[in-house]
């Protein structure tokens, strides 16, 4: 059996949660940051997206889809005021005229979660990787083997630590 990448397995495990609230992908989800700025994305996370329940006859163009949006007070305005572009980068992400219409749920966003930064290497990693790049004339290309060094060093004591947990 082939090894799969992780995105595709997420994408098994989360369709149906997204598909019940009328994502057809995690994309608007995943891509909300980028698609409103990180601005308004720290404040802002899209819930669902409403489509028409009237099926159109053959010929008929279709009727855009409600994308409701869950805001902080505070910012509800200036996403009122943004709900045209907001709508237009939307359909841009999706490629064609899905959303047309934007509406706006009061409500305390949470945060999103921010990695915490790895912690520097050890002194003896540093020590041994200091000594492996000072035959190294050039500063900057010395400093950036160390940075190198160090970056590695970090995710073999990363890749350590999750195989003894």
């Amino acid at each position: 059996m082939a090894a799969k990448p992780l995105a595709e397995l997420i994408d098994d495990c989360l369709a149906p949660a997204l598909a019940a609230q009328g994502f057809a992908g995690r994309s608007v989800v995943t891509f909300w940051p980028e698609i409103v700025g990180e601005r308004l994305a720290e404040r802002t996370r899209p819930l669902k997206i409403d489509w028409p329940r009237r099926r159109n006859a053959p010929g008929e163009t279709a009727d855009p889809a409600t994308l409701v949006v869950r805001v902080e007070g505070a910012f509800a305005l200036e996403m009122q005021q943004l709900g045209p572009l907001v709508l237009e980068r939307v359909n841009t992400h999706l490629g064609w005229r899905a959303v047309g219409k934007l509406v706006l749920k009061q409500g305390p966003v949470a945060p999103p979660p921010r990695p915490q930064p790895p912690a520097p290497p050890d002194a003896a990693t540093l020590a041994r990787i200091a000594a492996q790049v000072a035959q190294v004339e050039d500063d900057g290309l010395r400093e950036a083997l160390a940075r190198l060094g160090q970056g590695i060093a970090q995710r073999r004591r990363d890749a350590r630590d999750d195989t003894a947990s």
